[in-house]
């Protein structure tokens, strides 16, 4: 299996880099070290010249790939999001029960990630962090919209989409389906950040799971408005 994986490649939307970096080994220690650094100082404090220290190469060469740091994080946020939906798919697939369909599909948007290893040039750990603490800064921007058409943001709006499929088909009179989708997905990074920062207003902790916690929501959602229906 790790070496079916070894082969799989995640796909980002071709227009927010200049130069694939995952055609040279300088484009994957970019990839690789701009996770560990915007970890370690965080997105802000961030920039071309202080990455080009890290991975030893002029800042010259970090802009033959990304035109900004704001791309760079458009490209760490889109793979993550496709690596999200790779495992959904993969955690669903062949999955005839629909309800144990939408319980796999929220374990995945929800949990606390652990490492992959069949992406050696990527901490999956690290970017999960950045993902909860810095994703908002890739589209709280002007350019939002404008970025939005170009197709920045379509593997964000896929994960979307399939969750609300899932959770359509699991009670077609919900209304909401897509409301309830990107609430759960965007609701799971909150509470992973409220858990590690303000723990003491949110319910999730040591005993209690964000994916718990979406699953008894989502459930209790869809069972009312299945009664409200009869």
């Amino acid at each position: 299996m790790i070496s079916l994986l070894s082969n799989l490649k995640i796909a980002v939307p071709d227009k927010i880099f200049i130069k694939d970096p995952e055609s040279s080994d300088l484009g994957k220690r970019i990839i690789e070290h701009s996770i560990l650094l915007i970890d370690d100082i965080g997105f802000d404090s961030f920039t071309f010249k202080k990455l080009g220290v890290q991975i030893g190469s002029n800042e010259s060469s970090i802009y033959r790939y990304f035109e900004s740091k704001h791309k760079l994080l458009l490209y760490l946020t889109s793979w993550y999001w496709a690596w999200i939906e790779y495992q959904m798919v993969f955690a669903t697939h062949n999955v005839a029960d629909e309800n144990d369909q939408l319980l796999r599909a929220i374990d995945v948007v929800t949990r606390t990630i652990k490492e992959d290893v069949a992406f050696t040039h990527i901490n999956e750990i690290v970017l999960n962090r950045i993902i909860i603490n810095e994703y908002s800064k890739s589209y709280l921007t002007k350019e939002v919209d404008s970025e939005n058409k170009e197709g920045y943001f379509v593997v964000y709006k896929r994960v979307i989409r399939r969750l609300s499929d899932i959770i359509s088909h699991v009670n077609p009179d919900y209304e909401f389906p897509s409301s309830l989708a990107s609430t759960i997905v965007e609701g799971a990074l909150h509470q992973h950040f409220l858990k590690a920062h303000f723990s003491s207003i949110t319910d999730c902790g040591k005993d209690v799971t964000p994916t718990e916690f979406f699953i008894s929501l989502t459930q209790k959602v869809l069972k009312t408005t299945t009664d409200e229906s009869r």
